[in-house]
């Protein structure tokens, strides 16, 4: 039987950035960008171009996707204006942007109060914006705002506004539940009368979690007849967020009423991703995974001793309603470790590091990796630090150099001209690996973190050549535990600005400090082994 197609359109840079406390740099939408191409999404819309200055530089240029459509989001032109007055319009037309998503008023009540203007005059404005998009030679989208509000108060409107846009050559048509007040019964009805007027190979959903009903409503409209789901990935948005892709891609996948009849671009190898997807994510955005969530959440998958435990052994397909290997997730026992050491296994492979599933230094690492994380690490971001851990096991990382000592003040005092300013000031002392007399540097830096880095980096003898581009670009601090022994958790972002390369590694301590510096020790190693610098071995005692 063939299966029809779904399309999944992901707005995460546009309608995530409107979460609460949210704000992407340029580097994070990228960043976020290369995940979901590789996570085999089909439109990834990049955000507002003319809107502010990181969209319009984020669609300056094209991304090498591998997967997805390039989307750009924006307004149809206003009403008595002409495309080529319209700036915003024009904004659009002059992205690198494969395919253009603009939004429109469906509800009448909106078009006369919001936009002042008549329904005709509406209507004259997504015509001629979506056949200046066709004409541009993109692919046109439009989301019809509000529109099962629009629907049940006017029907023959909102439907008008769907017809018109695809008239004039919409390649996607999308239901928009704008307050997400809309449950799934009502979906399932109105999307049905809506297939009747466009074809359902046209039409999109687009739903808010108000109440709670985001994923199922998007689900009840492709049963419906809906073929494009647009959502966020881990569900976040403005007030209670969007339709959660990372709940409903999995569903679309492994749960039998929709993966028997419907395909997607992602694909089940692409699907174990997904975990490692969602915890990117919420890395960049500097906040702890929820635990509880659906499919990737670390407690998905989690069972406490007792019967279930036992038995799940035995028979996990009857405990757990899909494979957690499938989302990239692990069975979490307190009696079993054989998915962790799949887990491990996987990420050598993706690494190229080849060894035997027998390996008895697999056990090994598997082992520190779990000491480490009952510590604080974390290595689903910090992949360096996991790398350089992992080699370090197989015995693949010599010793570059050693830092037997460091040192940092700050000090808060009236400058020259009577200011009053604060100065961080550090030392390091570190021994070259070869080499019996010690290097010493000093460096000042805007905050103690930022001092150590210059120190460290300063002088490091014959590995300097290899370092000279590395540059610390970001920096995140977590508290795992409160108190006065606090642990802290720290994530260093480097920079190669020599090769464009761009790593994260993890340090985790009581002291603040302790915690940075041990991510930046890890980053100037990771770029060494990288690099295969030369190394030489000589004894010298030190906790690092």
């Amino acid at each position: 039987m063939t299966k029809e197609r779904l399309y999944l359109f992901d707005t995460t840079l546009r309608d995530g950035a409107q979460t609460t406390g949210v704000a992407f740099k340029l580097e994070d939408k990228r960043r976020i960008c290369k995940v979901l191409d590789d996570l085999g999404l089909d439109y990834i819309e990049g955000g507002y171009p003319g809107a502010n200055a990181t969209d319009t530089e984020l669609f300056a240029s094209k991304p090498d996707f591998a997967n997805a459509t390039f989307t750009a989001f924006g307004m149809t032109k206003r009403a008595g204006r002409s495309l080529e007055n319209d700036v915003g319009f024009q904004a659009l037309l002059q992205s690198e942007a494969d395919a253009i998503c603009i939004v429109a008023k469906s509800w009448d009540y909106h078009v006369r109060v919001a936009l002042g203007i008549t329904n005709d005059e509406n209507l004259e404005s997504i015509a001629q914006s979506i056949s200046a998009i066709v004409a541009s030679g993109r692919e046109a989208m439009l989301d019809c705002e509000h529109f099962f509000d629009g629907y049940k108060g006017n029907r023959d409107y909102a439907v008008a506004v769907a017809r018109t846009a695809y008239e004039a050559g919409a390649r996607w048509v999308v239901l928009c539940d704008t307050n997400g007040g809309t449950l799934p019964h009502e979906i399932h009805d109105i999307v049905t009368d809506v297939v009747t007027v466009v074809p359902g190979t046209h039409l999109g959903i687009h739903t808010h979690n108000d109440t709670e009903n985001a994923v199922a409503n998007s689900l009840m409209a492709v049963r419906a007849g809906c073929r494009q789901i647009q959502g966020t990935l881990n569900g976040l948005g403005e007030r209670c967020g969007n339709a959660n892709l990372t709940s409903i891609i999995p569903t679309l996948l492994l749960k039998s009423e929709f993966a028997e009849h419907f395909e997607t671009g992602v694909t089940p190898a692409r699907l174990r991703t997904l975990t490692h997807a969602s915890r990117v994510l919420d890395e960049i955005l500097n906040r702890s995974p929820y635990k509880h969530a659906p499919y990737v959440g670390e407690s998905a998958f989690a069972t406490k001793a007792g019967i279930h435990a036992s038995a799940i052994l035995k028979e996990p397909e009857t405990y757990e309603h899909v494979a957690p290997e499938s989302v990239g997730n692990t069975r979490r026992l307190l009696i079993s470790d054989q998915g962790g050491r799949s887990n491990i296994l996987a990420e050598l492979d993706r690494l190229g590091i080849a060894i035997s599933k027998d390996d008895p230094r697999i056990g090994n690492l598997l082992e520190e990796v779990k000491e480490r994380e009952a510590k604080g690490y974390t290595y689903e971001s910090a992949e360096a630090s996991f790398e350089l851990l992992a080699r370090r096991a197989l015995g693949e990382v010599p010793k570059y150099f050693t830092v037997d000592s460091f040192r940092v003040m700050v000090e808060r005092r009236h400058n020259a001209v009577g200011d009053l300013v604060t100065v961080s000031e550090a030392t390091v002392k570190v021994f070259i690996n070869g080499d019996r007399e010690p290097l010493w540097s000093v460096a000042e830096g805007n905050g103690p973190v930022n001092a150590l880095d210059g120190a460290l980096r300063k002088d490091l003898g014959r590995y300097q050549k290899y370092i000279e581009g590395v540059e610390l670009v970001d920096y995140k601090v977590r508290i795992l535990t409160g108190g006065t022994e606090a642990i802290t958790r720290v994530l260093v972002e480097s920079h190669d600005t020599t090769t464009g390369a761009r790593w994260i590694t993890v340090g985790v301590s009581p002291n603040i400090i302790d915690a940075s510096f041990e991510a930046l020790l890890d980053s100037i190693n990771f770029k060494l082994m990288k690099d295969s610098a030369p190394a030489e071995h000589v004894k010298v005692v030190s906790r690092y």
